[in-house]
């Protein structure tokens, strides 16, 4: 069920950033300007990294937590003939293994809302971004506060715990939360777009995966944390709704001027 559903995302994004060229940095597909190398933070079994190595024929290097998603990434890169183009690894997203500079892609596809400090989060991603290179966040928020709010209400602090306990994930930030990270880091071209309504229908096709016969099984298969996860849908959509749930891009790209290996100033104080 969730293999179908990475898919069914990933092909969300594909087609939503084709749509949305005149509001967001996109990559181009000037053989001389393409990207040559790409990080893939929080890369999963690997989706993004084959489509963008496909793509672009790029080198693309993925990172995980998961030592089973790792080595289902390369076994699906290899089925694919694309061993030479696109390998993963387990390694932390806020101490990645690779030198300063590395990359000309930075990607990052629903990792951020895992993240317990963003600020950290965004500087290791401009850390390895070659001067130049395009950075790209897509991720869970919460909607921005309005000038006279000091927090969220308190019903939508209550739906996102709910959520955040069910998923095991730390607080969430808004989209411009993401933008004061990103100036802090001196990073331009910084843009956001708001994804949500054409993600949204992603939350009920799993549910109405999940309640044919070979869903269920599978479902009742995998165990109560789970089972706990997709009794949570119904809140993501609620959430969605009510406008409290965003599904956003950043993007943006690491100034020409910096030099590789030049530390990357943080601000302070952090937005964790």
């Amino acid at each position: 069920m969730y293999g179908q559903s990475a898919s069914y995302m990933l092909q969300i994004c594909i087609v939503v950033t084709n749509s949305m060229l005149p509001r967001v940095l996109v990559l181009p597909d000037d053989p001389a300007n393409k990207p040559k190398t790409i990080v893939d933070v929080g890369c999963g079994i690997g989706g993004s990294s084959r489509y963008l190595a496909n793509k672009y024929g790029a080198q693309c290097r993925g990172i995980t937590l998961s030592p089973v998603q790792a080595e289902r990434g390369n076994a699906l890169a290899a089925a694919q003939g694309l061993s030479d183009k696109a390998s993963f690894q387990v390694a932390d997203a806020l101490e990645q293994p690779f030198p300063d500079g590395q990359f000309d892609l930075v990607w990052s596809m629903e990792s951020g809302e895992h993240m317990p400090n963003k600020q950290k989060f965004v500087g290791e991603l401009a850390r390895v971004a070659a001067p130049g290179a395009t950075i790209i966040i897509v991720t869970w928020c919460h909607r921005n506060l309005a000038p006279s709010e000091d927090s969220l209400k308190p019903d939508e602090l209550n739906l996102l715990k709910k959520i955040c306990d069910a998923y095991y994930l730390p607080d969430w930030c808004s989209p411009s939360d993401y933008v004061k990270i990103a100036k802090s880091l001196s990073l331009e071209d910084i843009k956001t777009a708001d994804w949500s309504e054409n993600v949204a229908p992603f939350w009920p096709a799993v549910i109405q995966s999940a309640l044919t016969w070979k869903g269920l099984t599978s479902l009742l298969r995998s165990g109560w944390k789970t089972i706990k996860g997709a009794l949570v849908m119904p809140l993501m959509i609620q959430g969605y709704k009510k406008g409290l749930i965003k599904f956003t891009i950043i993007t943006c790209r690491k100034p020409q001027a910096a030099i590789e290996g030049e530390e990357t100033p943080i601000a302070s104080p952090s937005i964790e």
